[in-house]
């Protein structure tokens, strides 16, 4: 049911409620990996052959040639979709890299911080209910802008061990050096620990499922992650300034995804446009090729309207939400846009559907769900690369810190550190009472 409620109604908190790992997701995880850590490339055979039904006799079976990643059979405005967005999501990425920066120290040393890319990465791109071709633009363009030399990429196959070819060429074409047709968490076990045949990555990037969620999340510590996300949400904002066929099309685009879980929250400022709104969701919903899975979010109260006094109010429904995606779609998006809080990446005013995000736009679609959007950022080039600090002081920036580089070092009871400091002037003291003598 689509339900329609008001602010301050409970079933809003129980809405926001979103269990980031099922218990059998985290059991199912810990056993695989555990079994990876043990046997290493037997250990993805069976769990690929359990899991995907792909049975490979050998582990080299599980690598891709990335040379027969071509668009030859690919029609080519397809080949051509995929160009344009690689074009677009590179465009973006270079123009966001943090630049190294410096300042000067009181006495003429120099501060700052400069960046390093990550040499070896690993990115995950969903294959099961829908192949994620897009996903590949969005993760490896961003490894490859930050300047990543080996970009591994693991990807789900069929039975017959075949990926889907698209997606095999956006992931060429966006700077793959490896690719292997495993899926699940066998895929992050492979990249996380390494095997005979697959060396360890030192960063996990991309969604999943529960399963593969669940399984970054715990081998954290032996590699980076990006972040752990869930099923895919959007909320969306109207003061009815804006179509409701555009409102409905757009909470509908991100339950279609698959898992159920799928939530869509709507929040508009007048009890007609909520029925309105209602109503276009419905019929919608019967024209959509994936309509079962829809109707499986909407039995699960996947999909809320709510009502608010004004934008304002409703600014606030939605940060407390904290949605992977957010649309505004009102009269002074622009203006309303610098009140959010707590978002993954926000669409602002009519003309900017969410899928334009999900496809071309520029930014990438991975983001934090959940509720993890008051927490985490999405998928950025930075994200594949090393900060480092730097700081080089005179003897003069030394001297004026001396007294509290001692002060730190007496209270905490490390007199090396103190000492650290100190013996750089002891020769200078001794020169000086020479003198004096």
């Amino acid at each position: 049911m689509v339900r329609i409620v008001e602010v301050g109604d409970p079933r809003i908190e129980k809405f926001n409620a979103r269990p980031a790992f099922p218990e059998e997701a985290e059991k199912a995880a810990s056993a695989v990996l555990a079994d990876i850590r043990k046997r290493g490339d037997a250990a993805v055979l069976d769990a690929v052959a359990k899991f995907e039904g792909f049975k490979a006799l050998r582990a080299e079976a599980l690598k891709i040639d990335i040379s027969s990643c071509v668009p030859n059979g690919i029609d080519s405005r397809i080949a051509r979709a995929v160009r344009d967005a690689h074009n677009r999501v590179l465009k973006f990425s270079k123009a966001s890299l943090r630049r190294p920066w410096s300042m000067s120290t009181p006495h003429g040393g120099v501060e700052g911080e400069f960046f390093s890319p990550m040499d070896r990465v690993g990115v995950y791109i969903p294959g099961g209910t829908a192949p994620l071709a897009s996903t590949s633009v969005m993760t490896v363009t961003l490894a490859k802008a930050a300047g990543v030399k080996e970009i591994v990429a693991c990807t789900p196959a069929g039975k017959d061990g075949c990926v889907n070819p698209v997606l095999l060429y956006a992931l060429k074409l966006a700077g793959a050096t490896e690719i292997y047709r495993v899926g699940g968490i066998q895929a992050i076990g492979m990249m996380a620990f390494g095997t005979k045949r697959c060396r360890k990555v030192q960063k996990i990037a991309g969604p999943g499922n529960a399963y593969v969620t669940a399984a970054k999340r715990q081998v954290y510590g032996y590699v980076a992650i990006d972040q752990v996300a869930g099923p895919s949400e959007i909320a969306v904002l109207t003061d009815g300034s804006v179509d409701v066929r555009w409102i409905a099309a757009d909470l509908l685009s991100q339950a279609e995804h698959g898992s159920g879980w799928e939530k869509s929250l709507c929040v508009c400022t007048s009890c007609d446009q909520a029925e309105r709104i209602r109503a276009e969701l419905l019929r919608q919903t019967e024209t959509l090729s994936r309509r079962a899975l829809v109707e499986r979010v909407i039995e699960r109260d996947g999909i809320l309207i709510v009502v608010a006094k004004d934008a304002k109010e409703g600014l606030e429904v939605v940060n407390s939400f904290a949605p992977e995606h957010f649309e505004i779609m009102a009269k002074g998006a622009k203006g309303l846009m610098r009140g959010v809080r707590s978002a993954g990446a926000v669409f602002v005013g009519p003309w900017t559907p969410e899928s334009a995000g999900d496809f071309v736009a520029g930014p990438s679609h991975v983001l934090p769900t959940g509720g993890a959007a008051n927490m985490f950022n999405g998928l950025s080039p930075d994200d594949f690369r090393r900060r480092h600090s730097f700081v080089s002081f005179t003897r003069e920036d030394l001297a004026e810190t001396r007294a509290t580089i001692e002060a730190f070092a007496a209270v905490e009871g490390l007199d090396g550190h103190g000492r650290a400091a100190t013996v750089r002037f002891a020769d200078a003291c001794v020169a000086s009472q020479g003198k004096r003598k």
